[in-house]
């Protein structure tokens, strides 16, 4: 099932975040439906959940999903080791460890962004996991968190997982405040640092480094690309606004194809959704994360209502897709 030909350093010149409660399947195949080359990862999982829980629910994916990454949470060395040689097995093209999420959850866990306070458990984590692994492992980080000095605490982790044998880390430019701010804020609030990463790609040039926090256009990604980063990660732009920060991102970052409209993308969306209605889902599983295709176009508001409305009953389908397309369209042509 692995699908390890697939070069994920190459992808990761453009990566849609892994977002908790967004980046499901569904999430991916419209992503992917988009741009046929941007990296895609998954919801955070965490360790002892890909062991002991529901795999298929979990795990499971549609192989036109490729390039796509699995990122797994936990401190356990052991259990992390065994949750992503399953992950490969299930055929991610890579396995990413979470050291950046602030949550109150995460916390008592001991794992996602507290973990910037011990990079030897994580340089003996990531280690494990790359034993483990046949497919890359890498490390999504931040530039500190609470009261530690970015500019020495950063170096200190990068080093540290670098000696372990990492060769991609994904730096989100901000710090992470563990106590005081909620995961929300500590998206907006921290400043972000984007010259720090910038830096460190210069200071360590050996490492893959793809920066990520703040980014809200592809025009943005394609001035940070060069400016020397090896990779730029959108999280919550490609979420609200996908058909600007994806449907022309092949040919803008990979030189290659044509852009995609939204209009296209719902169209290759059907397949999808069909089979989805056929396995007992609901519509809304899928059409909640694609309210946003036509963010800033005529009849933006009209798609947006008529999915939401119509979306949850359980007997609506592919024909109020349509229908919502056509209002699109009607408001394209009146304007």
């Amino acid at each position: 099932m692995n699908q390890g030909h697939i070069n994920t350093e190459t992808a990761s010149r453009l990566s849609v975040a892994p977002m908790m409660d967004w980046t499901d399947r569904h999430c991916r195949a419209l992503h992917r439906s988009l741009s046929s080359r941007a990296l895609l990862y998954t919801e955070m999982v965490t360790a002892p959940a890909v062991i002991h829980g529901d795999r298929d629910r979990l795990l499971g994916f549609d192989a036109a999903e490729h390039p796509v990454a699995l990122q797994l949470g936990g401190s356990d060395k052991a259990e992390l080791a065994q949750a992503a040689r399953i992950g490969a097995d299930w055929g991610y093209d890579q396995i990413d460890l979470n050291c950046g999420c602030p949550s109150d959850r995460v916390q008592s866990g001991s794992f996602g962004a507290v973990l910037m306070k011990s990079p030897d458990l994580v340089a003996d984590c990531a280690a494990a996991m790359i034993a483990a692994s046949p497919v890359p492992v890498t490390v999504k980080c931040r530039i500190g968190v609470d009261e530690q000095e970015p500019r020495e605490a950063l170096p200190r982790f990068l080093e540290a997982v670098r000696e372990a044998g990492v060769r991609r880390v994904t730096i989100h430019a901000r710090k992470a405040w563990l106590q005081g701010l909620s995961p929300k804020e500590n998206r907006d609030i921290p400043p972000l640092d984007h010259d720090l990463v910038l830096e460190m790609k210069r200071a360590y040039p050996d490492l893959h480094v793809s920066i990520n926090g703040g980014i809200a256009s592809l025009e943005q990604a394609q001035a940070l690309l060069g400016q020397g980063i090896d990779g730029v990660m959108i999280g919550r732009a490609a979420y609200h606004d996908p058909g600007a920060v994806l449907g022309d991102a092949d040919r803008a970052i990979w030189g290659e194809g044509a852009e995609t409209t939204p209009e296209e993308a719902v169209q290759a969306m059907l397949p999808h959704i069909e089979a989805h209605l056929a396995q007992g889902g609901r519509l809304h599983h899928v059409t909640r994360h694609m309210l946003g295709l036509f963010t800033g176009r005529p009849g933006a508001r009209a798609w947006r209502r008529m999915l939401s409305e119509g979306a949850s009953d359980p007997d609506a389908g592919p024909d109020l897709v349509l229908r919502a397309l056509g209002m699109v369209e009607g408001a394209r042509s009146a304007a």
